[in-house]
Order: structure tokens, then C-alpha cells, then sequence
């Protein structure tokens, strides 16, 4: 379990599966109007995320990074789940009407969502204060990983990029493809690469030069994603059918 190429494939797969889970509940509420109840059924994974979190701050082993790993993916994980749900997102509930300028546009953009980003903020101040001073870090680091990334794609989904993939905008949230733009990139897309080619290369650098297996299994957890935050990214691009790594799995959409 100390191997990198161990540690990144883990990664990656759960990843993969964690993303698939939360749309597999998101399309089952859905179809059954059960959204709050989804959410609700879904605290379990913040309080065991919490406590796996707690938990591995004094736990400078092997061990403790996966724990912290997974403790800050399941809390971002419902966070997540009870944004897609249509629980916590913002006061904003209508579609954008056209012709407004860049500055109402992103105002009524950021009124959309503005409870979900309170929610994330929280999650990464609550882990910063709960971090300070502990043995390992790799709970918040793999949270602030996540949470560049998020704003990073949301910011270039509202300036605009050629793809953007609408298949699985939940029925809750399907006023938020009016504040989408499908076009050329803008500055933004190139600010994103950027930033996450260059977190990609400091945690690339610092697993190369890492010496104890716990700092080699932290670093090539948040090697594989930053690499993963930016391929979604270059996915906004690059025609590639990503939507199928998921679309297998889902229930049918409510007719």
C-alpha cells in the first residue's frame, strides 16, 4: 500500500466510483421526487468523514494519509451530493434572461449557487482550523485540491468553453445550463491550465523527492488529482465521450 503507483490508482478509482455513487443517487431521486430524503440518508458519509478526518490528523502513517484521503473525499462527497440534489445551492432559482451584461450575469450566476460555495468554504475553514499544527495534512490538502479545481471549472463554464457536458444536470438544477456558455475559451481557460499544471508539477516535484512512505502515498494521491482535475478540464476542449466512464451505470432519467 506504500507503492505510488498503488496509492495514485486507488486515487483514481475512487475517484471514479465516488462520482458515480452520488449520480446514481441523484438520478434516483429523481425519478422518485426523494431528494431531501437523499440527502438526509446521506449524512452518514460527512459524520464518517469528519471522524476519519479527526482521525487522521495524529496518525502520521501510511495509513492515516489514506484515511484522511477518503475522511475529506467523503466530505466533499456530501457537500456535493446535496448540491446535485437541489438542496443546498442558492437563492436563485429561475434561468438567467438574455441579453444581460457580464456584471448581472455573474451576479445572478453566483446567486445560483452561492450556498453551495458557502458550504465548500466552510468545509475547507473547518478543516484549515482542525489542521493547524497536526501530524498530517493530507485531508486538507486533498479538500483545497478539490476546491480549486471547482471554481476553476465553474468560472470557465460561465465565461464559456466549446464542451460542456448537460447529460447528467439533475432535474433540480437544470436552470443552471442558462448560465453556461458554449463558445471559444476565454482568459479563464488558460489562467485554469495554468494554476493546475502548476500544482500538478509542485506535488509532482515534492512525491519525487519524498522519503517516507507516508509522504510518498500523500503526494501521489494529490498527484493523481490535481492530474485528474486537470484532465476534466482539458475535457471542457478535447472531444473525448468521458460521459461514458458513468453512463452505464445510471438508472434511466424520469420520462
Amino acid at each position: 500500500m506504500s507503492s505510488p503507483w498503488i496509492a495514485s490508482l486507488i486515487a483514481i478509482f475512487v475517484w471514479w466510483f465516488s462520482t458515480g455513487a452520488i449520480l446514481v443517487a441523484v438520478r434516483r431521486a429523481d425519478r422518485l421526487g426523494s431528494h431531501g430524503m437523499t440527502v438526509f440518508m446521506g449524512l452518514p458519509l460527512l459524520v464518517v468523514g469528519m471522524w476519519a478526518v479527526g482521525a487522521s490528523l495524529t496518525d502520521a502513517s501510511v495509513v492515516g494519509a489514506y484515511i484522511g484521503f477518503a475522511g475529506a473525499l467523503a466530505i466533499w462527497g456530501w457537500i456535493e451530493l446535496a448540491f446535485l440534489a437541489g438542496v443546498i445551492t442558492g437563492p436563485q432559482r429561475d434561468e438567467c434572461p438574455p441579453g444581460l451584461v457580464l456584471r448581472d450575469r455573474f451576479f445572478r450566476a453566483f446567486q445560483a449557487v452561492a450556498y453551495h460555495e458557502l458550504a465548500l468554504t466552510l468545509g475547507l475553514w473547518g478543516l484549515v482550523v482542525a489542521s493547524n499544527g497536526a501530524d498530517n495534512r493530507v485531508a486538507l490538502a486533498t479538500y483545497l485540491v478539490l476546491f480549486v479545481a471547482r471554481i476553476l471549472a465553474k468560472l470557465n463554464l460561465f465565461f464559456g468553453v466549446p464542451r460542456i457536458n448537460l447529460e447528467f444536470v439533475p432535474d433540480r438544477l437544470l436552470h443552471l445550463k442558462s448560465y453556461f456558455r458554449h463558445g471559444p475559451v476565454t482568459l479563464a481557460f488558460p489562467f485554469a491550465i495554468t494554476v493546475l499544471t502548476a500544482l500538478l508539477a509542485v506535488c509532482a516535484e515534492r512525491l519525487w523527492t519524498a522519503g517516507a512512505d507516508v509522504m510518498v502515498v500523500g503526494y501521489a494521491l494529490l498527484t493523481a488529482m490535481a492530474a485528474l482535475a486537470l484532465l476534466e478540464h482539458w475535457l471542457m476542449v478535447v472531444p473525448l465521450p468521458d460521459a461514458k466512464l458513468w453512463r452505464w451505470m445510471l438508472p434511466a432519467p424520469k420520462r
